[in-house]
């Protein structure tokens, strides 16, 4: 039975759930969640957990995500990207020094509305099946961050840019607010995800190679690389017991703070919060089989 994660490069014209739906047939595995919906039309790093792995899916929502995205100048759409309705249109040549000008006022903190072409719910509906029926709802702008915004390349009227952000930024609304003010308008012309919290491109597999591959676990990482960022601690034996039943183990020679916990075979067990010379259970990712062994 498989777990752990597999860091996929998605194809264009997929849906996230449609990369689910495919690995849980090749994997025969029922339980399959991603980390973080990318729009058909993008391609790139997308998580997906396996197993007992989806218990981990919590901790990734919150993860930095990097992104290279085309910004088509001139043209605004319903959609806020080139799949769109188009509404507005004009020919625009806009000198590169001058997007590279407006960026920074997009860097920081700031608030976002979320488009109506999004999986956005309010009032029980999500945003696109509303803006299918043509209706357009009041929604409140988000918090989010832009972590870094580079100008890779372009001219006239696309260019490539670099965007680090937070969880919950919309990619196409940036591109959409940015030609805005520039006064000429502007949408996303195309998007890959370069990074979703630590996976990289460089880690991520096409769905043919896991279609093709001899033993697709292979390619599955460990559930713990999710949390390579936190210290490791074994515990004994006798520390194991208490663990598998939910409770919390001694352990008074462990700094305060959060650990990657293993067992003294080297089995990945949890994520720990230790304190008060206690061990307590954060989240469990052995399987259940395990407890009381």
């Amino acid at each position: 039975m498989s777990s752990g994660i597999l860091i996929v490069d998605k194809p264009e014209g997929w849906t996230s759930q449609d990369v689910a739906a495919k690995l849980r047939g090749v994997f025969h595995e029922k339980r399959v969640g991603h980390g973080g919906t990318l729009d058909p039309m993008a391609t790139g790093v997308l998580p997906i957990f396996l197993g007992r792995a989806t218990r981990a899916v919590e901790f990734f929502e919150s993860a930095e995500k990097e992104y290279v995205a085309g910004l088509r100048l001139g043209v605004e759409t319903n959609t806020q990207d080139t799949t769109g309705e188009i509404l507005n249109q004009r020919p625009v040549t806009v000198p590169r020094e001058q997007v590279e000008a407006i960026l920074a006022q997009f860097l920081g903190p700031q608030q976002q509305l979320p488009p109506m072409y999004s999986a956005v719910k309010i009032g029980g509906r999500k945003l696109y099946e509303l803006a299918r029926q043509g209706k357009t709802v009041e929604r409140k702008p988000r918090d989010i961050t832009i972590l870094e915004l580079e100008l890779l390349e372009g001219e006239g009227a696309d260019y490539l840019l670099r965007v680090r952000c937070s969880k919950g930024t919309y990619v196409r609304t940036l591109c959409h607010d940015i030609g805005r003010a520039l006064g000429c308008g502007g949408c996303m012309s195309s998007l890959r995800r370069t990074q979703a919290g630590c996976y990289t491109l460089d880690r991520a597999v096409t769905l043919d190679q896991v279609i093709a591959a001899p033993d697709p676990d292979a390619l599955v990482l460990p559930v713990d690389s999710l949390f390579a960022c936190l210290p490791a601690v074994t515990v004994s034996q006798r520390q194991l017991k208490p663990i598998f039943n939910g409770a919390a183990a001694k352990a008074p020679n462990l700094s305060p703070g959060t650990y990657r916990v293993y067992g003294p075979d080297g089995q990945f067990l949890m994520v720990g919060r230790a304190d008060g010379a206690q061990l307590h259970t954060i989240k469990s990712f052995f399987e259940v089989s395990k407890s009381g062994t």
